[in-house]
């Protein structure tokens, strides 16, 4: 899709209907029901902040083409990325993979001692199917995978992880977990500190959720072909390859970061706005990895997202604009997780197109030429 001038929103949004086949009668410009909102978003609410949504795509991702919603006040991004779904789709799309590491939940518990900590571990391992069945009757959609453990001095830390199919689920496993944390405190006899530890980890940047898995993992790949880095990125194999070497592995080495990445966090928040997910969860959809091999005249380029927490119900899910986001998708609702999980391969692949933009841009010089042309509107 070419991003075209047009006179108006209108304009563009009549030309979008036809040439994407998709409606955005309910895409802004509308009040949200305020009753609903009340009981399920936000507290004492006054009003609504508008941020602009555009289109990128077409991306074609396992053989299926689609066109991202993005929520951002970023000139220049909504274009980037779909600069990288237009190399990606013609280069024959993205080849993705998911898999579903479960949202969690870290109650810590003061213990006497090692001995204390070592029968309380045995218990829990003993009462596993227990534990199973309090969360089945906590919830019609969750239940309980696993746990594991650590202890520092006085404190024993669990971190449960849950399947919470279609939904993000954070509130499902805190009900869930404080049911579990009477059960514990009434038959292993300790006292749970609180429900939340900091060992699940949430909504921080964290090395446990990046090794481990939160959420979702999530991987998404493309082949690029010459024709698609000289034709629509403007550069080569080698130069993109130097570029992201130089920026994702050796400076984000020498910086300590967490993310060995160009700009996760940038694409994650365009899609999460536009479609509900929670906001603070962004910083743990920041961490990830982009590879990158020279073949021939092709380029091989791959992301890791290892800890996407994101749903298709729940949450932001169900208000007007975000339902009509993910309806543009194709997986609004709830569907045994089969929607977050094409939810999941379709960020994966949107975070893949913007990696590659961003890199291919910075590799042939046009960053900022960019930024001055669409996001400050400056003539050229």
């Amino acid at each position: 899709m070419d991003i075209r001038p047009f006179k108006s929103v209108s304009e563009r949004r009549l030309a979008l209907e036809k040439d994407l086949k998709i409606d955005l009668k309910n895409v802004g410009f509308f009040s949200l029901d305020e009753s609903m909102v009340a009981n399920h978003n936000c507290e004492n609410m006054v009003g609504v902040s508008q941020i602009p949504i555009g289109i990128a795509g077409p991306i074609r991702i396992e053989g299926k083409d689609y066109f991202i919603p993005l929520a951002t006040t970023e000139g220049a991004l909504v274009a980037s990325i779909s600069r990288g779904c237009k190399a990606i789709t013609e280069s024959g799309g993205v080849l993705a993979g998911v898999e579903r590491a479960g949202a969690t939940r870290g109650p810590v518990f003061r213990i006497k001692n090692l001995t204390e900590k070592r029968t309380v571990e045995q218990f829990l391992e003993d009462n596993f199917t227990n534990l199973e069945n309090i969360v089945k009757k906590s919830g019609l959609h969750i239940a309980l995978k696993k746990f594991d453990t650590a202890c520092a001095g006085h404190d024993l830390y669990v971190r449960f992880v849950f399947d919470t199919e279609d939904a993000m689920g954070m509130n499902m496993v805190t009900i869930a977990t404080q049911d579990i944390a009477d059960f514990i405190e009434e038959k292993a006899k300790i006292k749970c500190l609180s429900l939340s530890g900091n060992y699940c980890i949430d909504k921080k940047p964290s090395w446990l959720n990046f090794t481990n898995g939160r959420g979702f993992k999530v991987w998404a790949e493309v082949l690029l072909t010459g024709e698609a880095l000289r034709d629509v990125l403007k550069t080569s194999a080698k130069k993109f390859y130097e570029v992201w070497l130089a920026k994702c592995m050796t400076g984000s080495a020498l910086a300590g970061s967490m993310g060995f990445n160009a700009q996760f966090a940038n694409t994650v928040a365009a899609v999460f706005l536009a479609t509900g997910q929670d906001l603070a969860h962004i910083v743990e959809g920041s961490l990830g990895i982009t590879s990158a091999e020279i073949a021939g005249e092709n380029l091989y380029v791959s992301v890791y997202l290892p800890d996407l927490m994101i749903g298709t119900v729940g949450g932001g899910t169900g208000l007007a604009t975000q339902k009509e986001a993910l309806s543009i998708l194709g997986i609004i609702g709830g569907n045994n997780g089969q929607n977050s999980e094409n939810l999941a391969k379709i960020i994966g692949g949107s975070v893949l197109a913007g990696e590659i933009s961003l890199l291919a841009s910075l590799s042939e010089g046009s960053l900022v030429k960019a930024h001055k042309k669409l996001g400050r509107g400056e003539k050229l």
